[in-house]
């Protein structure tokens, strides 16, 4: 071809990138931060069957080809127990609802609709911003998916309805793409290969919490906070100092078990994960504290 012969234009554009916020709202225990981790791929939130185990605001962060999409994990709406803490817990989530470009709505067929739902319910009806239903749990037994009718027939109130499984990762896939649709484009909020806003040492205390609300009963796990004190990189091995703060002496006392048995299981249970994904030796110093005023800190 002679050098002075004229191209011909280019006919295909590139593809727009798309960017934008999206809250996952439901009640305790339906699965979102089950859904938030499978929707990126990787664990940013902890999860247990406790309801409420969510404390704070994480944001997954989603990079395809179409573009990035963040995620807004959020606390679980919990109405029957109100207490300083869950009074902060609406807070967060009333606040996760401004400046999005959608919402995700996660609920449970195996649970009736109750106050819980109606008060979220209430929440979504004060947004605008397009709205996607999700059916989770869907892997259930179709005896235990009881309630199912009744949130089917909320369907028509949401742009899009999915029902899938967040544990088996099952019909996920859809939803990922379907998220896109609603996004505007723009630009990145996140740079190219992080997965989250929070930092090593929240993510570490997090995995040290989800431990103790796996090992201990009722509402103990509901009166502690978990810091880290210090990270130090010892070459072959990772130090690290955890405090877990408590209300009573007599949680303490449960914290640490008799024998320390307690505390030795969720430091084990902890230390395993942290090795596992840090892909380093960890050694765990875990001391437990008493200060009625932990709400304070969280």
């Amino acid at each position: 071809m002679s050098p002075n012969k004229k191209q011909p234009e280019q006919t295909e554009t590139t593809p727009s990138f798309k960017s934008g916020l999206i809250t996952l709202i439901g009640r305790s225990n339906v699965g979102k931060s089950t859904l938030l981790n499978t929707l990126i791929g990787q664990k940013v939130a902890i999860v247990t069957h406790k309801p409420q185990t969510t404390r704070n605001i994480i944001h997954g962060v989603l990079n395809t080809s179409q573009g990035q999409a963040v995620f807004i994990d959020t606390p679980g709406i919990f109405k029957e127990k109100r207490n300083p803490l869950s009074g902060k817990m609406i807070e967060r989530v009333e606040e996760s609802l401004q400046d999005i470009n959608l919402i995700i709505y996660v609920v449970d067929p195996t649970k009736a609709i109750g106050a819980e739902e109606r008060f979220n319910m209430s929440l979504l009806r004060k947004s605008d911003v397009p709205k996607i239903l999700v059916i989770n749990k869907c892997d259930m037994p179709e005896k235990d998916k009881e309630f199912l009718e009744d949130y089917r027939a909320i369907g028509d109130q949401f742009n899009a309805v999915f029902e899938l499984s967040a544990l088996k990762d099952r019909h996920v896939e859809p939803l990922r793409q379907k998220v896109f649709e609603f996004l505007p484009e723009g630009e990145p909020y996140y740079p190219p290969g992080q997965i989250s806003n929070t930092d090593e040492e929240f993510w570490i205390a997090e995995v040290v919490r989800e431990k103790i609300f796996l090992a201990l009963r009722q509402e103990v796990p509901y009166s502690t906070h978990v810091e880290v004190e210090s990270v130090e990189d010892k070459g072959n091995v990772l130090v690290i100092k955890i405090r877990v703060l408590t209300h009573s002496k007599e949680y303490k006392k449960m914290i640490i078990g008799k024998g320390g048995r307690a505390i030795k299981e969720i430091g084990i249970a902890a230390r395993k994960e942290l090795e596992t994904a840090l892909n380093k030796k960890v050694f765990l110093e875990i001391e437990v504290e008493t200060d009625k005023r932990w709400t304070e800190r969280v």
